[in-house]
């Protein structure tokens, strides 16, 4: 590696203001030009210098320019004293989790939220949140699992070979599928993915592309889960493209691994530095998608999303090769994550933490717990929930609850009842942690159809 023998005198010579734009072209220019000769780089920044607006976009440049055309005074921001409207669907959801509904929407640029029938207190914005503001991205209203998703594949295989093939199952799962921080595969696939020139461009991209390769087709620790099960679809569905009847599925539920985690934490620092809000607020620190670190967030957050759906497209490739049979359908959805919708007629941002996208006509699936049904739902375009509904059953205890109240045997008891086969797991995940998905379907039958059903028999989740 060459070294760039670029210094700060050098920049002001060109023309640029002795301010904060000299540090940061200096920094852009050694972090992604380091080999190059000082003659070329000199007459980029010249460039940039004379129309910083033409590179305002550019990924690489983005942050110099803004820099050139604005002032960097951060200013405290205020909190309005009003609430955006809101909608709360079910009954059964604790006052923190409403507080922090609250405290979201009166940041000055939120223009409406939800709370969904499964919601109970996260970080910042609360777990079954949904908040839509205007030309902004909340980190921390994402989540640190970006692109946490759930992905049904629906087999042409009977589901008679759960009972009569069961040793075959479980050890597909055993061999085939990865948890935690520290399990990963011994051969990797060449995804289209790693191709793509944003890992290049985006200096925490570049760091972290090593890690996820390492990590694809593994799963999370916590609640995420891979297993195989019983789908009914209740009637015959063109979108579906199945008859009416019984079927073999694999469901997973894991979202972009490392990557996701350390550009969630990364960012979120970013914003907290860029956005000084009163301190119980301080989570919801924003990013104007206007500036370079809004736009570089944004792309960042979206291919932890595409990898974090290449990751379930890889553990289902798995497994469909170890057990035999073909995919008839696949429904999958994220659940953590933004994205640019329209609603009452403008363009906003709806970041849904914990809450799955339910526009009219679109699939979804939405898990019940180990041992309870999940739902293959149909959204309806509630305006009411900003075409959202829930992402599962939701906690009714809390992890620390869980370990003083439920033992191995009150969790294998629950199993038993069940008929459910359970490969790893812990009391934090234990059946009964969580609400009665029956009750949360019920709470929002204005936000969804349900067309269909998935009953796990034999589950795989961290040690």
């Amino acid at each position: 590696m060459g070294n760039l023998k670029l210094k700060g005198k050098d920049i002001l010579k060109l023309g640029y203001p002795n301010n904060q734009s000299v540090n940061i072209a200096l920094e852009v220019m050694k972090r992604n030009f380091a080999t190059k000769n000082i003659h070329h780089v000199k007459s980029i920044l010249k460039d940039i210098l004379q129309n910083p607006q033409n590179f305002e976009k550019d990924l690489q440049f983005g942050q110099i320019a803004e820099a050139l055309l604005l002032s960097t005074k951060t200013e405290k921001r205020m909190l309005n004293a009003q609430r955006a409207d809101f909608q709360i669907f079910g009954n059964n959801i604790s006052e923190e989790a409403k507080s922090q509904l609250y405290m979201a929407l009166k940041l000055p640029i939120s223009v409406g939220g939800a709370l969904m029938p499964d919601a109970h207190s996260g970080y910042g914005l609360p777990i079954g949140g949904v908040l839509a503001v205007e030309n902004a991205v909340i980190p921390y209203g994402v989540g640190m699992d970006i692109g946490c998703r759930m992905s049904l594949s629906i087999l042409d295989m009977p589901i008679s070979y759960l009972d009569g093939a069961k040793d075959k199952f479980e050890k597909a799962l055993a061999e085939h599928t990865k948890f935690g921080m520290y399990e990963t595969h011994k051969s990797h696939v060449d995804h289209e993915i790693f191709e793509r020139d944003t890992f290049d461009l985006i200096p925490i991209l570049k760091r972290l592309k090593g890690k996820a390769i390492k990590q694809m087709g593994s799963s999370g620790g916590g609640n995420h889960f891979v297993e195989f099960g019983e789908v009914e679809i209740v009637e015959g569905d063109a979108q579906i493209g199945l008859p009416k009847g019984k079927y073999l599925g694999i469901l997973s539920h894991s979202g972009s691994r490392g990557l996701g985690a350390e550009i969630a934490q990364y960012y979120s620092r970013v914003a907290t530095e860029q956005c000084p809000l009163p301190k119980e607020a301080q989570n919801f620190a924003w990013l104007d998608l206007s500036t370079h670190m809004g736009l570089e967030y944004w792309t960042a957050m979206n291919l932890a999303g595409d990898y974090a759906s290449a990751c379930h497209d890889d553990i289902h490739r798995r497994l469909v090769k170890a057990v035999g049979g073909r995919v008839k359908a696949k429904i999958e959805n994220h659940h953590n994550f933004a994205w640019k919708e329209i609603h009452n007629g403008k363009e906003v941002i709806v970041h849904r933490k914990g809450a799955t996208p339910a526009s009219e006509n679109e699939l979804g699936m939405i898990p019940g717990s180990m041992t309870a049904k999940g739902f293959i739902v149909r959204g309806k375009g509630n305006p009411e929930s900003l075409s959202s509904a829930s992402h599962g059953a939701g906690r009714a205890f809390s992890r620390g609850e869980c370990r003083q109240l439920f033992t191995q045997s009150d969790i294998k008891k629950e199993l038993k009842l069940k008929n459910v086969t359970l490969m790893g797991g812990n009391a934090e995940e234990a059946p009964m942690a969580y609400k009665d998905i029956n009750e949360v379907m019920n709470a929002q039958s204005d936000l969804v159809d349900i067309l269909g059903t998935f009953q796990p028999r034999i589950v795989r989740m961290d040690k």
